[in-house]
């Protein structure tokens, strides 16, 4: 196993994320003197010889604290979405970011330009989308670990009966599978019970198989997150398909935004034609529904609960964005 200590921050973010403060709770909001390290590390799963590459944030002085795990997207890294990493460890969890060996960045890097569209559908496959699955177990498993193991970094930081999963796009499949999604005719299961709550960015419907029974026994809470735009040039997903998720959930800790001309990279760090061409306030409501999500749902914080079921959820909101819950 390896690990990388590289960057310390303190609450810099706090300036640009930072909404209008008003009395109570609000959670765009970082506390004074937030410090997040970040670590990079990695492990080998034994049974499948299989190394997993992590990054992990966390706050500086964190104990017994809730985990939010994070799964990239197709052809992406543990290095993405850091602007969610940094945000939710700096409000007090201790968040993993995996990277999935077989759909990961190496799927393109060195590959000719005009030949990566079709390295990247290659990667888009069955067998790579278990494989994730089943980090997500390994990664818990090892996580349990080292929270007993007095020589890591992680010894007696985490929370693991507090845990949060989440991901964008192939992620989005990822965190759907192992927070209560049935897969498949046969309606097979990955879901993980130590699993409290899940978030998916670019939610996807089952590739085969009926909507109703694929989604209709998910019990924990879930939030999606889509946009107008949201289409993916790999699966050829329609942002129209990405909102036929929610009727399908069982009501309960249901969450569901669409952000008015969001398109599939406005919930990474980056769109492919860099930040300047980004809506500033995507991330923003990103950030704040989706902490106010984790308070709620692994903190059970009834201040947290009071704002993202009333009106104040809308306040990070533009008014052509739609919002509902269930």
């Amino acid at each position: 196993m390896g690990m990388k200590v590289f960057l310390t921050i303190g609450c810099a973010l706090a300036g640009t994320l930072m909404a209008e403060v008003t009395p109570g709770y609000d959670p765009a909001v970082l506390p004074d003197g937030a410090e997040v390290v970040v670590r990079d590390a990695e492990f080998r799963d034994e049974g499948r010889d299989r190394v997993i590459p992590l990054r992990v944030y966390h706050g500086k002085k964190v104990k017994n604290a809730p985990v939010v795990l994070f799964s990239h997207g197709l052809g992406g890294s543990r290095e993405n979405n850091g602007y969610l990493g940094n945000h939710w460890a700096a409000r007090g969890y201790v968040v993993v970011v995996m990277q999935h060996a077989g759909s990961d960045e190496a799927v393109w890097k060195d590959v000719p330009r005009l030949q990566r569209m079709a390295a990247m559908r290659k990667a888009a496959n069955a067998a790579n989308s278990i494989d994730r699955n089943k980090d997500v177990k390994a990664v818990l498993d090892r996580l349990e670990a080292w929270n007993r193991d007095k020589e890591h970094f992680l010894f007696r930081r985490l929370d693991m009966g507090k845990v949060g999963m989440s991901g964008h796009s192939f992620g989005a499949v990822t965190t759907q599978a192992v927070s209560g999604q049935r897969l498949g005719l046969g309606g097979q299961r990955y879901a993980d019970k130590r699993i409290g709550a899940a978030l998916a960015l670019s939610p996807s419907l089952p590739a085969v198989g009926d909507p109703a029974k694929a989604f209709g026994a998910v019990a924990i809470p879930w939030m999606l997150m889509t946009g107008t735009k949201d289409a993916s040039a790999v699966g050829r997903t329609t942002p129209e398909q990405r909102t036929q998720v929610f009727p399908h959930l069982p009501p309960g800790g249901k969450y569901e935004l669409v952000l008015h001309d969001a398109a599939h990279m406005a919930f990474s760090d980056r769109t492919l034609r860099g930040k300047e061409h980004r809506n500033p306030d995507h991330h923003k409501a990103i950030i704040a529904l989706s902490t106010a999500f984790w308070d709620s749902h692994l903190k059970e914080d009834k201040a947290a609960r009071a704002w993202l079921d009333g009106e104040r959820a809308r306040s990070v909101l533009e008014e052509k964005d739609a919002w509902r819950r269930k």
